[in-house]
């Protein structure tokens, strides 16, 4: 990490904390200095991480010529998340979250640049970025903490929101920018735009976020990867903290289950070139437009009154697929999907509530992580059931099982998401 340079000045102060059931707004969100520094480094992180995706891929199937090879250079960027998350996510919350988030960029980025740089065996490049991804959780539950601490009540579910806008926005962009890239520079050059990207978050962060403690002190119970264990078992085995986060892992798992199918079905229903295009963009489309409209308009406990309603917005219209629409027809029910994927804002306060104290940074790497690993198992999953009964009734599966998770959101009754974590227990 790097060397701390002294004192750093005093934060601005933040604005008044909106408390309770108050709305808050996206520009009282922003006039916080410190998220406001978390949420454009990330951005662009997100967008070098998109960037380095797609060249790598593409470097590695130049150079093999095999699809496979191809695809896994494509995932092996998120797989190995959660094995981190379990092993070590402890250190989000023991470490002192400046170094920790800049070690993090850094490390992203000389990943980047090696792979730019150095000729290696493919099986090496991607042993580097499967090893990058085991502590990507640690830097990203470390940031998650932060935002919890500075921004609270209604501003934290907003805060939430504009990441996922922000991110939603910056893969399409670094998607898009890999393709550019890759075909103006090549794809050694485009990596090292990916790292330079990095390092400049780096930088930012490193000379802008002020100088903090860790959340918990120095000692240790046995090393990082026990006391990581520990506290992903407490979290887990804690009925509140598991369902909150199996409702913010599942339905999307079976959503990407579908949306890995939207090439496929194009093809196969014999759409003119460039339509998959179209339609893979609805659903970004959709979820952008539905945080903004939930986010802004709706107050904090109606937002929660309405998660299981849009969990089956997700769903049902997915179930429509079942009788192969064409063009126009699929572009409008995936529109409706992601737009229900506003739900997740209706679980923000819940699920913050319920978490012990000194363990939130380990908390969110989990759940980022196992959000991550259960997306890119979903579209393994539906499709090979496409294999056996064709790829619009497994997007119509898909989006059933979405429906029936609703239903079981529906189950719990209303005191079971509201309590902390009290304990391994709870």
């Amino acid at each position: 990490m790097t060397p701390t340079a002294g004192p750093a000045p005093a934060p601005a102060p933040a604005p008044a904390p909106v408390q309770g059931n108050d709305r808050a707004t996206y520009r009282e969100v922003l006039a916080e200095p410190r998220f406001r520094l978390l949420f454009s480094t990330r951005t662009v992180a997100i967008t070098a991480g998109a960037l380095r995706i797609t060249t790598f891929s593409v470097l590695v199937f130049a150079s093999t010529g095999s699809p496979l090879l191809s695809a896994l250079a494509f995932g092996i960027g998120f797989l190995p998340q959660l094995f981190g998350s379990l092993l070590l996510g402890s250190l989000a919350d023991r470490l002192p979250p400046r170094a920790l988030i800049t070690g993090g960029y850094v490390l992203e980025g000389a990943a980047a640049l090696l792979l730019a740089l150095v000729r290696m065996p493919v099986a090496a490049s991607l042993g580097v970025v499967a090893l990058v991804a085991l502590a990507t959780p640690v830097f990203g539950g470390a940031s998650g903490r932060l935002v919890a601490q500075w921004l609270a009540g209604d501003a934290y579910v907003l805060g939430r929101s504009l990441n996922n806008i922000a991110g939603s926005g910056a893969q399409l962009l670094g998607l898009a920018l890999g393709g550019a890239a890759v075909a103006v520079l090549g794809p050694r050059r485009a990596l090292a735009v990916s790292a330079a990207l990095y390092l400049g978050c780096a930088l930012a962060i490193r000379l802008r976020l002020p100088r903090l403690p860790r959340l918990q002190p120095g000692e240790s119970d046995g090393g990082a990867v026990r006391a990581s264990l520990h506290g992903a078992g407490r979290l887990l085995r804690g009925r509140t903290v598991r369902r909150l986060m199996l409702a913010q892992w599942l339905p999307p798992a079976f959503v990407a289950g579908a949306e890995g199918l939207i090439v496929a079905y194009a093809g196969g229903r014999g759409f003119a070139p460039g339509w998959y295009a179209v339609l893979m963009g609805c659903l970004p489309v959709g979820m952008l437009v539905g945080d903004l409209l939930v986010g802004r308009l709706l107050r904090p406990p109606t937002r929660e009154r309405l998660v299981v309603p849009l969990v089956a917005l997700m769903g049902l219209p997915l179930v429509g697929f079942g009788t192969e629409p064409g063009v126009g027809v699929s572009s409008c029910l995936l529109l409706l999907c992601g737009f229900g994927f506003a739900y997740g804002l209706g679980l923000q306060r819940p699920f913050l509530d319920a978490l012990p104290p000194d363990g939130q940074g380990q908390a969110f790497g989990l759940l980022g992580s196992g959000g991550m690993t259960l997306q890119g198992a979903g579209p393994a999953c539906f499709g090979a059931v496409a294999a056996g009964i064709g790829t619009g009734g497994a997007i119509a599966l898909a989006g059933g099982a979405t429906a029936l998770a609703a239903g079981w959101l529906l189950t719990w009754h209303p005191s079971d998401h509201k309590q902390p974590m009290k304990g391994p227990s709870a």
